[in-house]
């Protein structure tokens, strides 16, 4: 009971926070000379630009929660839930690509963000997470594009 009061008393704070907090100089320099210079698709990637050969070099990350995971995700995924990518940043390759994923892209677009700030320049979003992963053939999705990858 004491984890869940705390918990709300900690929601509460971040929901009540931005209204008083002041902004940190650092913080907005560091973002905005992110946003400058980042390209829109040098974090993206669709599951069409990667030929099956090659997924065999990506390091692949299911960003989900270990429920999720353990039900089923993408073959020689690794789990890091989105929320401990920072933490758990140590354990990516910086020498090879890294292709994060959740259901859709939405969560681990997130964590994406957080690690290019940090300089994990070779991490990308599997855009249309696991579901279009699937829907596109999987390892396959390169091999059955009908049209270029990109969008």
């Amino acid at each position: 009971m004491n984890k869940l009061l705390l918990a709300l008393f900690a929601s509460l704070a971040l929901l009540a926070g931005p209204a008083q907090a002041e902004e940190n100089p650092a913080v907005v320099d560091a973002l905005s000379g992110y946003m400058d210079f980042a390209e829109y698709s040098s974090s993206l990637i669709w599951p069409e630009q990667i030929p099956a050969d090659d997924w065999k070099k990506v390091f692949i990350v299911d960003a989900r929660d270990a429920a999720q995971y353990a039900k089923e995700h993408i073959p020689g995924a690794v789990n890091i839930d989105w929320r401990q990518a920072v933490v758990r940043r140590a354990e990516l390759p910086k020498d090879r690509m890294v292709v994060m994923y959740c259901n859709s892209g939405s969560l681990s677009a997130q964590a994406v963000f957080a690690l290019r700030l940090l300089g994990y320049d070779n991490v990308k979003v599997l855009q249309d997470g696991i579901e279009g992963w699937k829907a596109k053939g999987g390892f396959d999705a390169h091999a059955r594009a009908s049209s270029p990858a990109g969008h």
